[in-house]
């Protein structure tokens, strides 16, 4: 399997047949022209897995790829496509597999990074820490800034299996400017045990978030996501939020969470949680089930809102965040890193943006 763009399906706007739409009960007829969605969802053949462990080659790559698009561009600068691949240690005469191993980590190219209105940096270079504590693991050489950047740079980090399901990889992309600084200006976060990596390589485009933009946020919220191609199933876990700010300088209320599945902007579905009282860090722990065919995933997005009851019960919006292959940062990076371990559930903290 190539690397894929999960965008390049997409239908244009000049076909005059018109978008199927989850509103309709009736059976979609292209069902079985999956496209790319049908291709990440192949099972691996298990040799192709032992064969990756010699060779860099992208064939069984759980991957996912997307076209760079300007919505809410104000927050990220730039996209970085990495490899991520688990070599399990082998005792050299039993060959058993122990628990440790190394993870190489291929920093690819990057894309539009670190562009700015106030003039570009005459370089830029990414930094490679894992973990909480930032442990370096690398740097790549200093590249001028353009908009295509060919790093074709491998790093290496011997690991216990057990860390993978622990630590997170941070890619820091640094600008040098004209006084030879260096300027931190965007970040993407990678959970290692939301990625597989024990049963196959893992490659992606990162969105970098703008570190010195700041979020007007209102709190955040903890969401996991899955799809299950077989069953045309997305589920949404809304586990928890913390930090709430509440709406009008109030300094209590009861919270709870609407999910909005949106085609094209328009809302086909929604979803609310139970009311937590007077919990600016409520924990929610509920799932929303929406019915989803393959042929439309890439037409979707999600809004996630969370709101305050109020007497008339209507309840007023505090923040939320949007979800999908339209949106910026998180929004898009949660929905990539979904259609790159389908089945699997990935969690992340978005920040709540002010309604």
């Amino acid at each position: 399997m190539q690397r894929v763009a999960a965008n390049n399906h997409r239908r244009t706007s000049t076909t005059s047949s018109r978008k199927p739409s989850l509103a309709l009960g009736e059976p979609l007829d292209g069902l079985r022209d999956l496209g790319h969605l049908e291709l990440m969802n192949r099972e691996l053949d298990p040799a192709g897995v032992v064969q990756l462990n010699r060779s860099m080659s992208t064939d069984s790559l759980s991957s996912i790829s997307s076209i760079a698009n300007n919505f809410g561009h104000d927050f990220t600068v730039g996209q970085l496509e990495v490899t991520l691949e688990f070599e399990p240690s082998c005792h050299p005469h039993t060959h058993v597999h122990h628990g440790t191993g190394l993870l190489h980590v291929a920093l690819h190219q990057g894309k539009d990074l670190l562009e700015r209105e106030e003039g570009d940096f005459p370089g830029c270079f990414i930094r490679v820490s894992l973990g909480t504590d930032e442990f370096h693991v690398g740097v790549t050489k200093v590249q001028a800034n353009a908009f295509t950047v060919v790093f074709d740079e491998r790093f290496s980090i011997p690991l216990d299996v057990a860390t993978l399901e622990e630590y997170s990889l941070r890619f820091a992309a640094f600008g040098i400017d004209t006084e030879e600084r260096n300027i931190s200006a965007g970040l993407a976060d990678l959970k290692l045990s939301d990625l597989d990596l024990t049963i196959r390589p893992f490659n992606a485009w990162l969105y970098l978030q703008d570190v010195n933009k700041a979020v007007d946020a209102v709190g955040e919220i903890l969401l996991s996501l899955s799809y299950l191609p077989t069953a045309e199933r997305l589920t949404v876990v809304v586990a928890k939020a913390k930090n709430l700010v509440w709406t009008n300088g109030r300094t209590t209320a009861d919270p709870f969470v609407k999910v909005y599945l949106l085609q094209d902007g328009r809302k086909i579905s929604k979803k609310k949680t139970s009311t937590k009282r007077d919990d600016t860090n409520p924990i929610f722990n509920e799932a929303m089930i929406f019915s989803v065919p393959s042929l439309v995933l890439q037409e979707l997005s999600l809004r996630v809102t969370v709101a305050e009851t109020t007497e008339d019960g209507r309840g007023e919006n505090v923040g939320h965040v949007i979800i999908g292959p339209e949106a910026s940062g998180m929004g898009i990076t949660h929905w990539n890193q979904m259609l790159a371990t389908l089945r699997k559930p990935v969690s992340m903290w978005h920040p709540l943006l002010r309604t």
